[in-house]
């Protein structure tokens, strides 16, 4: 394939990921880590940006979609495990947060009085355009955000540029986990993201865009799939390494809340009112065309699994996203936390699992056995971000490598995947 095609399709994967939710977590990060911000945002791009990479080539392995990767497990697994996953980037978390995105950037700057009523008002008229829209989701919505995607970016850079020119705090010192453990604290925080996850659903969008260039061998596929993946993880970068910057350099003595907070002072201190305005309807237009397409791809997913028309699928997405939107960012961040905790170490093992496959002739012990220590141990590191603990096991799990850092289920998942390859080859014709 030429370089011009592979950096397109590495444009439109970056487009994929550059969703206008992401950028409410590096501004935070940079604000947090203060000093510590080199160590704390290296960890973030390997969570929210390397790993995202890494998942849509492992879709590349794959004929349909992300159930495949977990049909090694058991049918009921793949199944169910990507019904969560289009459930968090769907209706519980992703389709909300873009929508309270929007209101933060674009309509809260301009409220005296910050009460539920403003945000409610717009989430009706966010959603209820959205719901229209998605019954018939025509090419004008991928034309707009194929023009929303650089013209965000661009709004973006000139606020970075400004940040750089004209913020010059010193850095803070770091706070929370970002004193002692800055690289693990942005490890953890990229799952926040949910691009890993997200690139389990889509990653079959760009193989399939592959395929219709005219390649068609595995290896050349997986070898594209990774090129792109590299194009548009080098603007992420980008990207998230500038707005994390421009929230370690713009402190003013404030507590902000959400990324979402910061950007809009941001622009309100550098260009005023116009800038704020201007800045929020990019990003709400951008929210507005994300959530389109998450309650199309999550509905046509649904569709093909329960018996639903398409119609009444779309209609529950949007209500189930609306009511949650009501709760507000700082809600729907809150909670998504112990879920993403808890998800994310499973789709990291399968991940992994599916790159090394060959090496263990894909015994279904392996991943059944890595898999289900990986699960017992992210349960229970998503419980205690609720304060909840498993008292038979909590004493025990406090005493497993990394487990301070959020990262306890390293080794129950090589422990897991070696008895799963010791039972594979022990009783070989009853598990491999």
């Amino acid at each position: 394939m030429m370089s011009k095609d592979m950096f397109i399709i590495g444009f439109m994967l970056f487009a994929l990921f550059f969703g206008a939710g992401n950028l409410i977590y590096p501004p935070v990060l940079g604000a947090e880590a203060g000093t510590s911000f080199v160590a704390a945002m290296t960890g973030f791009i390997i969570t929210g940006i390397g790993l995202p990479i890494i998942a849509v080539t492992a879709i590349s392995y794959v004929k349909n979609d992300a159930r495949e990767l977990g049909n090694h497990v058991h049918p009921l697994f793949g199944l169910l495990f990507t019904c969560l996953v289009y459930l968090a980037i769907g209706p519980f978390f992703g389709i909300p947060r873009a929508a309270t995105v929007g209101y933060e950037m674009s309509v809260k700057p301009f409220l005296t009085d910050t009460s539920t009523q403003g945000l409610w008002l717009f989430t009706t008229i966010f959603f209820l355009a959205t719901f229209l829209v998605s019954l018939n989701p025509s090419k004008l919505v991928d034309r707009i955000g194929q023009y929303l995607t650089p013209i965000l970016f661009l709004a973006i850079t000139i606020l970075v540029i400004g940040g750089f020119a004209f913020f010059d705090q010193p850095l803070a010192n770091p706070t929370g986990g970002y004193q002692d453990t800055p690289f693990f604290t942005g490890f953890i925080e990229g799952y926040l993201t949910m691009d890993a996850i997200a690139a389990l659903a889509f990653g079959i969008i760009v193989v399939n865009t592959f395929k219709e260039k005219g390649i068609t061998s595995r290896n050349a596929v997986i070898l594209s799939t990774l090129k792109a993946g590299l194009v548009a993880g080098i603007g992420l970068i980008a990207v998230y390494a500038s707005i994390g910057w421009l929230g370690a350099k713009f402190t003013e003595g404030e507590a902000y809340t959400n990324g979402g907070e910061i950007l809009a002072q941001a622009a309100s201190t550098l260009f005023g009112t116009t800038g704020t305005l201007l800045l929020g309807v990019i990003v709400t237009l951008a929210c507005f065309t994300t959530s389109v397409g998450l309650v199309v791809a999550t509905a046509q997913f649904f569709s093909k699994i329960i018996p639903l028309a398409y119609p009444w699928i779309a209609s529950i997405i949007t209500l189930i996203s609306y009511l949650i939107a009501n709760q507000g960012l700082d809600s729907i961040i809150r909670f998504s936390v112990p879920v993403l905790i808890f998800l994310y170490p499973i789709a990291i093992v399968l991940i992994l699992l599916t790159f090394i496959h060959p090496l263990f002739k894909g015994r279904k012990a392996v991943y059944r056995g890595a898999i289900i220590f990986t699960s017992i141990f992210s349960l229970n590191d998503g419980l205690n971000e609720l304060s909840v603990s498993l008292p038979y096991i909590s004493n025990y799990i406090t005493l497993l490598p990394l487990f301070d850092h959020g990262l306890g289920w390293v080794l129950p998942a090589c422990v897991g995947g070696c008895i799963g390859y010791l039972v594979s080859i022990t009783f070989s014709r009853s598990y491999s």
